[in-house]
């Protein structure tokens, strides 16, 4: 299908639809790129508009005048699933902003798609409610984004991914058309379940605009305990072993030293001194049961070789672990880690995941960094690679990925557990995909969008 370029009669449309200032024919710098590696496509024009019948309004004549969209979100995506690969426009929900309503009675809560994360999970705390998906990007990551991704965090190894939270959405499809997926119900069983289907979509289904969250009650207490590992290996083994003695914890995550290291480096942490002779850190949560599942803790990652255990119990304890933790990713990419990967495996064979990647490493002549969420057996990889520093497009570095996530699928896990799949992993879906599975999928995408105008060049073509 040959699409059309965008005219000034184009950009005339959008400016009397949604105002100029809503319209940016230059300055595109910040949405050329996303998180991924270092990469850069610039759009022809970019739209910011403020309703869902604006984005509808915008998507119809894109559709009828054979124009490419690039759904756009905060711009936090490691995956590349925010770029325009191909130009034409993108359409930012940044000013789709609002908290619609906070129903306490029902412990749901109705936003637009450009909501901060952590600008929801303040509004919600001062109302004792709780949101559990909160990203390392969660400072500034769109909800709408989230949603898109299906993302993860820290707190889904307890209480799950952003999905489960999800009871309706509102979506502008791909004619214009829009529409809301389910139905605000703990419960329902009517008809397909489309909710969960334009959850990960990743903008290639449609845009959505606005959605209907499940929410919590606030746990009233936490404490966290760092836990350094002299041996990489059975700092993996901990984490099975956590789970074998009845330990439900908040949050389980793993950080290689090297990691840990830059960033309290990079901060400028004088009060976190690193023992030596340590491999990797687990970071481990408690928010119920605090008393007797912390001595259960204790006792079992005792019997590891370990070093002193830190014990964070205040608010100012607890922050500065944390700030290491959701700013690893970010330091360890300034400090060449460009290309990162998010493999996951069933949790009992993360330890074997840590080994197969050191391997490759070494086998390969590149640094590379693990950490991540242990619980979820969910391990984010940092390569840091002496001559390339992207993976896109580059056969050398995706011929040593394909080994590696072929290990990943013998390890019975898969190659994205809360990224995505976007731009960069495309190329690797039939790894852990049937070339019928891959039909089905592409039908679906065909029949929602058959001009294919949304997002396209992601997840399939």
């Amino acid at each position: 299908m040959e699409y059309k370029v965008l005219t000034e009669n184009d950009i005339q449309f959008f400016q009397n639809l949604i105002g100029k200032e809503n319209v940016l024919v230059s300055d595109f710098e910040m949405y050329a790129s996303d998180a991924t590696e270092k990469l850069q496509f610039f759009p022809d024009l970019v739209l910011k508009p403020e309703t869902a019948e604006k984005v509808s309004e915008i998507v119809k004549y894109c559709n009828e005048e054979l124009l490419l969209i690039t759904p756009r979100g905060a711009g936090t995506g490691l995956a590349g699933g925010a770029l325009p690969i191909k130009g034409g426009i993108v359409i930012s929900v940044e000013k789709l902003n609002r908290i619609i309503e906070i129903d306490e009675k029902n412990f749901q809560v109705t936003i637009e798609a450009g909501v901060i994360n952590y600008v929801l999970q303040k509004e919600l705390s001062e109302r004792n409610l709780f949101y559990p998906p909160d990203p390392s990007s969660w400072q500034s990551s769109f909800i709408g984004g989230n949603i898109a991704t299906n993302a993860g965090g820290p707190k889904a190894v307890k209480y799950g991914v952003t999905g489960q939270y999800v009871l309706n959405l509102e979506v502008v499809l791909p004619n214009g058309e829009i529409i809301w997926t389910g139905a605000n119900t703990l419960k329902n069983s009517t008809g397909l379940n489309l909710t969960q289907l334009f959850v990960g979509s990743e903008g290639t289904l449609g845009i959505i605009t606005k959605a209907v969250l499940k929410v919590l009650p606030r746990p009233q207490q936490d404490i966290s305990i760092l836990v350094p590992f002299r041996n990489l290996h059975e700092a993996c083994d901990a984490v099975s072993a956590l789970f074998h003695a009845g330990i439900r914890p908040s949050t389980l995550e793993f950080m290689e030293q090297r990691a840990i290291h830059a960033a309290i480096e990079f901060l400028g942490i004088i009060h976190f001194s690193l023992q030596p002779d340590v491999q990797a850190h687990l970071l481990i949560s408690l928010d119920e049961n605090i008393d007797s599942d912390l001595q259960k803790c204790v006792e079992v990652v005792s019997q590891f070789d370990v070093g002193e255990i830190l014990f964070a119990e205040n608010e100012t304890e607890k922050e500065r672990i944390w700030m290491i933790r959701r700013k690893v990713a970010e330091i360890v990419k300034m400090n060449g880690y460009t290309i990162e990967e998010d493999t996951v495996v069933p949790r009992a064979n993360l330890a074997k995941l840590v080994e197969a990647i050191h391997k490759f490493a070494d086998e390969n002549n590149f640094k590379v960094v693990c950490y991540g969420h242990a619980g979820d057996g969910n391990l984010h990889v940092r390569i840091n690679h002496p001559e390339h520093k992207n993976s896109y497009n580059n056969p050398e570095i995706q011929l040593i990925l394909k080994q590696l996530f072929e290990e990943v699928k013998k390890l019975g896990g898969t190659i994205s557990g809360e990224h995505g799949i976007g731009l960069i992993q495309k190329t690797y879906l039939p790894i852990v995909f049937s070339q019928a599975n891959l039909d089905l999928q592409k039908s679906i995408k065909q029949t929602i969008d058959p001009k294919n105008i949304m997002n396209p060049g992601k997840i399939w073509i």
